[in-house]
């Protein structure tokens, strides 16, 4: 099992920036993938930005161009980082990871870190 712990969050005025990361508790191997999601107030969870085994990378059109995500595979940590905030991008920030193991699909969540943006 693998634990994926977020940190980074915080308040911030509009067209500030916030860097998150995501360490994982354990190396992992065959990672499909590995990203993070935006939930916010009476919303629905959301991709923001995704990286894949084969270095594509995703992006929700929202944050295309001011948001860059990232992976280090040697401290087995993702990262998020948010340029140019607006209000809109709230929410609480989900790390996921998606990875096989022995053929069997795995897919873990982090506890969320809170993002807020002031206008």
């Amino acid at each position: 099992q693998v634990q994926l712990v977020e940190s980074g969050g915080g308040l911030v005025q509009a067209g500030g920036s916030l860097r998150l990361s995501c360490a994982a508790s354990k190396r992992i191997f065959s990672i499909n993938a590995m990203g993070w999601y935006r939930q916010g107030p009476g919303n629905q969870r959301d991709s923001v930005a995704r990286i894949f085994d084969s270095g594509t990378i995703n992006y929700a059109d929202s944050v295309k161009g001011r948001f860059t995500i990232s992976r280090d595979n040697t401290k087995n940590t993702v990262y998020l980082q948010m340029n140019s905030l607006k209000p809109e991008d709230t929410g609480v920030y989900y790390c996921n990871v998606i990875y096989f193991v022995m053929g069997r699909r795995e897919e873990y969540w982090g506890q969320g870190t809170q993002v807020t943006v002031s206008a």
